[in-house]
């Protein structure tokens, strides 16, 4: 039998956990339920208790080990699972409530109903859910005969206030424990509006809900966002002047009272949260610290401001490489310091700039339990924050401070952390999260790209491979089925590029092809006619022994009516549109064509993809090439002339300027080759997470496809350059033209 050598670093190591004070194990379970420790029994373990969905633990949600004892201490009373209430639904002025009930448990409906001579407004159906708050919205019972409508009643509050005229106000309260969060006083405005934001009435086990947190947070955001976009779309809210500033402080508490999980699911919910900002034609400053003790900063305001916007990605990496116990034992919870520090940079920023002070808008999202045990009232801080953005200005510079706070943990401070935040009109910024991973999942679609229809290039790069997600991939691709006069039928790829066109190659149809013929990939569409480029005559050059002739090898397909933009179908970018220069990021005055092609063909081999009608390995058809430029283009032209046995003058005949040439082999990659059926897709390049198309699949050396046994380091394809001047004035032509359909602006 083999011997058990104990060596002198795991001795220490027992010898360490054995000597910290241990807590007793006796009266711990919970009835109905079970729980969890985060260190076993020894000094610093979190006990927290669970129960089933519908119930909550009571009295109390968790203990903590300190100094060998429990705190709050067990008693001879076993904690239970109890059953999850909603708030007191008997609050309609002026209607019936039925059932009545002294106390609504899961799955309770209610129905209301207004007295005579009342109008209804509200859900007249409401359910109580597991998260102890009603589905639906407040119902109310009014006569609107004042200036403002009928504000109603919460569940399990009261107001005081009848009289709804300019400058009346309404006072809340809530019952039996319940907490206040939003607006306790709500005053009538001049618009007939209530200021503030509605008042919930929460219980200790309330929570929302990770479809509530997403809609309400990400309503919020896409105004912030999209006011500050450099565009101004028609619809658009543009509440900034042109040229406004936006910043987006993020702060996240490491502090004990935290569990490392939670920690690392709120860090996973920061970088989607970027990523997603990325989608807006927006470019935010960004101020990035952790905190517990003492304060880290990932990245600060001012050094952001001197990095590249691709050093993005190294700013999230350094977030993903913080670790929970970096703070090593600092581990008491600082929250007034954590404001305090942005309250710095914040004065720091006006002290450099006091008249971009006021065209910035602030963002300050923090993710914390609110549990604060040293530095002061966390209030004082945020109170002088907006103090500084206000500017004496409360009403004229609302619009200019955003704060939100993410409760995370068991035993957040409600109340407390309500005071941290803004309250603005149908707005919620205080969000009180029951498990961060369901938050996390839901955050994905956080900022939901089916509302934002006029920004092309928008994907999602998703990896389980499922049919329904994997078209979110690619939602630009448009596969097209020409049906020819002898009864043959080309296949074919396009993108769509407005919601009423698609672009293609114009070698996948013949003379004669009726609209009728042409099949389009897309639900419900029907072709209104096809458009090839008039230059584009594939038998042009036979008299000087050039066979097939490919320039200007590109078509539009123009449908009977706009396609519905959704996640699953939208519109690719191409170059030398507004709309591109809003994906780059640049400028929308004074950008042309020529800085388009600078920012995206920046070098002699430029990374790109194109998307294949067939399936590789069983896998989404992304193929990944290099496009060739400069004297990395010359091997294109020499593998043309082997494989064709042409002579230099015949091959600056074929492979003119207007096409781009991908394939072969540079810098140990091997180009991926099109199949037969990929021609007209798009060549794309991906860039700050957006795509945008430059290229058309038109011809290629090589069918390596058909043909395995060729050698694929030699093979070309060539790709119609949608940066040809003659190609951008087709496309501006058709695409420009506000009559046929909605247009894109060219430079």
């Amino acid at each position: 039998m083999a011997s058990l050598t104990i060596g002198p670093q795991l001795l220490l190591q027992i010898f360490c956990v054995s000597s910290l004070p241990q807590c007793s194990e006796s009266n711990l379970t919970i009835s109905g339920g079970d729980f969890t420790l985060s260190k076993m029994y020894i000094d610093g373990s979190i006990l927290r208790y669970h129960c089933p969905e519908g119930y909550y633990p009571h009295p109390v949600k968790l203990r903590q080990c300190y100094r060998g004892r429990w705190d709050p201490a067990p008693t001879r009373k076993q904690p239970e699972c109890k059953r999850v209430t909603c708030p007191n639904p008997n609050v309609l002025n002026n209607g019936i409530v039925d059932p009545y009930k002294r106390i609504y448990y899961m799955n309770d409906t209610t129905t209301f109903r207004c007295h005579s001579d009342y109008t209804f407004r509200g859900s007249s159906t409401r359910v109580c859910q597991a998260n102890g708050k009603w589905s639906g919205g407040t119902p109310v019972c009014s006569r609107n005969s004042d200036h403002c409508p009928d504000p109603g009643i919460p569940p399990g509050a009261s107001r005081t206030g009848h009289i709804f005229n300019i400058d009346d106000a309404v006072t809340y309260r809530c019952h039996n424990n319940l907490k206040l969060l939003g607006s306790k006083v709500r005053v009538c405005q001049d618009d007939g509006q209530w200021s503030g934001q509605e008042p919930e009435c929460y219980a200790d086990f309330t929570y929302d809900t990770p479809e509530e947190v997403a809609e309400a947070f990400s309503s919020s955001l896409q105004t912030t966002l999209t006011m500050n976009e450099e565009t101004d779309k028609e619809g658009k809210r543009i509440k900034l002047e042109q040229g406004g500033k936006l910043n987006i402080y993020i702060a996240l508490d490491a502090s004990d009272s935290i569990e490392e999980e939670d920690f690392n699911k709120a860090k996973n919910i920061i970088k989607q949260l970027i990523i997603k900002i990325r989608y807006y034609q927006v470019s935010p400053n960004y101020e990035i610290i952790i905190f517990a003790t003492d304060v880290t900063r990932i990245v600060s305001i001012t050094d952001y401001k001197q990095r590249d916007d691709k050093k993005l990605d190294t700013i999230l990496q350094d977030l993903d490489n913080y670790k929970f116990d970096a703070k090593g034992n600092n581990a008491g919870t600082n929250i007034a310091k954590a404001y305090g520090a942005i309250l710095d940079s914040i004065s720091f920023e006006k002290a450099g700039n006091k008249e971009g002070l006021n065209d910035t808008h602030y963002v300050i999202i923090m993710f914390t339990d609110g549990v604060s045990n040293m530095g002061g009232k966390p209030k004082e801080k945020v109170d002088e924050i907006k103090q500084i953005v206000y500017n004496g200005q409360v009403k004229k510079r609302d619009e200019y401070l955003d704060l939100y706070v993410f409760g995370v943990g068991d035993d957040v401070q409600r109340e407390d952390i309500d005071d941290w935040v803004t309250k603005k009109r149908d707005e919620k910024h205080f969000f009180l999260l029951q498990d961060m991973e369901n938050v996390e999942e839901t955050f994905d679609q956080m900022i939901d790209e089916s509302t934002s229809v006029s920004l092309c290039g928008l994907y999602k790069d998703y990896h389980d491979g499922t049919q329904s997600t994997m078209r979110r991939g690619y939602p630009w691709l448009i596969k097209i089925d020409v049906t020819h006069e002898d009864g043959t039928v080309a296949n074919c790829l396009g993108s769509l590029v407005t919601p009423t066109f698609i672009l293609t190659a114009a070698h996948c149809f013949r003379f004669g092809d009726i609209p009728e013929n042409i099949k389009v990939g897309a639900p419900n569409v029907r072709v209104k006619e096809y458009i090839p480029h008039p230059k584009f005559q594939i038998r042009d050059k036979v008299k000087e022994g050039i066979s097939e002739f490919y320039e200007y090898d590109v078509a539009l397909i123009e449908l009977e009516k706009s396609v519905i933009i959704g996640t699953d179908l939208r519109t690719i970018c191409i170059p030398c549109t507004k709309e591109t220069s809003g994906a780059l990021r640049l400028s929308s005055s004074g950008v042309t064509c020529k800085h388009h092609k600078e920012e995206l063909m920046n070098n002699d081999l430029v990374s790109a993809n194109f998307m294949s009608s067939k399936k590789k390995d069983d896998v989404v058809p992304k193929r990944n090439v290099q496009i060739k430029q400069g004297h990395k283009r010359a091997s294109c032209i020499e593998d043309a002339k082997k494989e064709l046995n042409i002579t230099d003058e015949k091959a600056a005949k074929i492979i003119t300027e207007n096409f781009l040439c991908t394939g072969g082999a540079e810098l140990n990659q091997v180009d991926d080759i099109s199949c037969k059926g990929d021609s007209g897709g798009a060549t794309f390049i991906e860039q700050k997470y957006r795509v945008i198309q430059v290229g058309i699949i038109s011809w290629g050396l090589k069918d390596v496809c058909k043909d395995k046994t060729q050698s694929i380091e030699t093979a070309r394809d060539f790709h119609t350059n949608l940066f040809s001047p003659e190609v951008q004035a087709f496309l501006k032509k058709y695409l420009g033209d506000g009559k046929r359909g909605a247009p894109l602006t060219f430079l």
